[in-house]
């Protein structure tokens, strides 16, 4: 029987295992925030913790079994502690969970995180909640704790999608697309760059689709078609130019634009200010024509071809990162060289590459000519081993050159050298996570270099030598970017994520 006695339990401490995409990170610091406002303090110690959230991935099978996977190691390492399993993995699966999950004391979706009180309560009142609110709007709120390091932040722009790609569960987890007011984005990112945040990176499922959702009305107009048809600037175009007229010292970073739908007005918008970086995340998916149509996908080789040649006449030095899905149902060995072709002929810069992953309530999953998955493996690995030599020659075009490298971490000396300083950090054209860093030597015995080199700030470095992912540099100086910044007054988790059960492959 359930206890309804308000003082069954008082939940004090809690524990946030995080998992999934960068827009998954925005909400599980959202969960933070609430959780704390509430009067709970956040441990980092799951074992202090009295309620353990762990905010899921539900998007392929790899994510999804690591999420499950959380939840009975915790049940089993603390099973005094209550478990809430909230995220994707619990927006798409709550009906199922409540009768195969008992490990979990409760199940929250996403759509709402305001009502995650609601769920707290009642777990004090010893029940056992199941509760997933419609997907309306995008959540938003205050965000004290970054899960990301110093100095870096992701900035959700729109949430869900229309796209309704044949192998995608997005629609079926996060709903249609909906977008959040302009006002509210510009006003988010002054705050974070008024409280010393220096790289905000917008996310969504589709960045060029802002504004155009069936309720969206961004700008107190309307929606706009995608295709700006009347004339007008894209929804995306003017978010960017809004964003331009903020003052100070920033980089902005586009992350994740559907190909289908790359708005070319973006492109001067980018050229007229270089704290908008021209780096592109346009997941390709595949080369070849025919695969293209099967995954829902409205344009081909050629057109996507044509995009990229119109980002790099306007932005000659662009920084180009995709995704291969590999193993989709019908692909055969001549639709796998021309996704080698596509990726040859356009030499991205970076690429992540995919073995499909069959998901239950997509088109995809029902499709004949289902491909074994021994094969989709080989056929991913045979692109990122493609991917690796083209990103080591572009890497070494790097080569003494200066840039701007966002500091991530300081590594502790070493007892043999203590005066040799190494920092990992990131220049422009890395984005957090998916790419590769830049190693910065230093000198620790030097006042100038050991009080510029920190976490969360900026030094000015010249490339000394390239790997096949990482960039190797020296100090040059403090970095004239960090003069008018703030000291940021955030806390920062510093958690990496894993990118190998974020769906990337799956999901734009």
């Amino acid at each position: 029987m359930e206890n309804t006695n308000w003082w069954y339990l008082k939940l004090t401490k809690f524990f946030l295992d995080q998992h999934g995409c960068a827009k998954n990170q925005v909400d599980g610091e959202l969960i933070i925030n609430r959780l704390v406002k509430r009067g709970m303090q956040q441990t980092f110690d799951e074992n202090e913790a009295d309620l353990i959230v762990i905010n899921s991935c539900g998007f392929i099978v790899s994510a999804k079994e690591e999420s499950i996977n959380a939840v009975i190691e915790s049940r089993k390492n603390h099973p005094n502690a209550k478990i809430l399993l909230a995220g994707c993995l619990a927006e798409r699966y709550a009906d199922a969970f409540r009768d195969d999950l008992p490990e979990a004391d409760a199940i929250f979706g996403n759509g709402d995180l305001s009502k995650l009180d609601e769920v707290v309560t009642d777990i004090e009142k010893g029940h056992r909640p199941v509760l997933t609110p419609p997907q309306k709007g995008v959540c938003g709120g205050d965000r004290d704790m970054l899960l990301a390091f110093s100095g870096s932040a992701y900035v959700k722009i729109t949430e869900g999608c229309n796209n309704n790609c044949s192998y995608c569960a997005i629609p079926v987890i996060r709903g249609e697309l909906r977008s959040r007011k302009a006002s509210e984005i510009v006003e988010e990112i002054k705050s974070l760059v008024n409280r010393g945040i220096f790289e905000l990176n917008l996310v969504g499922q589709d960045l060029a689709a802002y504004g155009t959702g069936r309720e969206d009305d961004v700008y107190g107009e309307g929606s706009s078609p995608l295709n700006c048809a009347d004339g007008k600037a894209s929804p995306l175009s003017r978010l960017l130019e809004d964003i331009s007229k903020i003052e100070g010292d920033f980089w902005i970073r586009l992350l994740y634009i559907h190909p289908d739908h790359f708005t070319e007005d973006i492109l001067p918008v980018i050229a007229r200010d270089d704290r908008i970086l021209p780096y592109f995340d346009i997941p390709f998916q595949s080369g070849d024509n025919e695969m293209i149509k099967k995954m829902n996908r409205k344009g081909t080789a050629e057109q996507y071809l044509s995009v990229v040649n119109k980002i790099r006449e306007v932005l000659p030095d662009c920084a180009l990162r995709t995704t291969f899905l590999t193993g989709f149902a019908g692909e055969t060995d001549a639709a796998q060289a021309n996704t080698r072709k596509f990726l040859n002929d356009i030499s991205f810069d970076w690429s992540g590459c995919f073995p499909y992953s069959k998901e239950e309530d997509t088109p995809g999953y029902k499709m004949k000519k289902q491909v074994p998955e021994a094969i989709a493996k080989a056929r991913a690995e045979e692109l990122e081993l493609l991917q690796a030599d083209i990103t080591k020659k572009r890497l070494a075009l790097r080569c003494g050159k200066e840039y701007d490298v966002l500091i991530e971490e300081v590594v502790e000396p070493s007892e043999e050298n203590e005066s040799e300083g190494l920092a990992i950090g990131r220049a422009w054209f890395q984005a957090p996570e998916v790419d590769g860093n830049v190693v910065v030597q230093y000198d620790r015995d030097n006042p100038e270099e050991l009080k510029a080199v920190q976490s969360g700030r900026l030094v000015r470095v010249k490339v000394v030598s390239s790997g096949a992912v990482d960039l190797d540099s020296v100090f040059v100086s403090d970095s004239p970017l960090n003069k008018n910044r703030k000291e940021t007054d955030m806390d920062f988790a510093e958690l990496r994520i894993n990118s190998e059960a974020r769906g990337e492959s799956q999901t734009e």
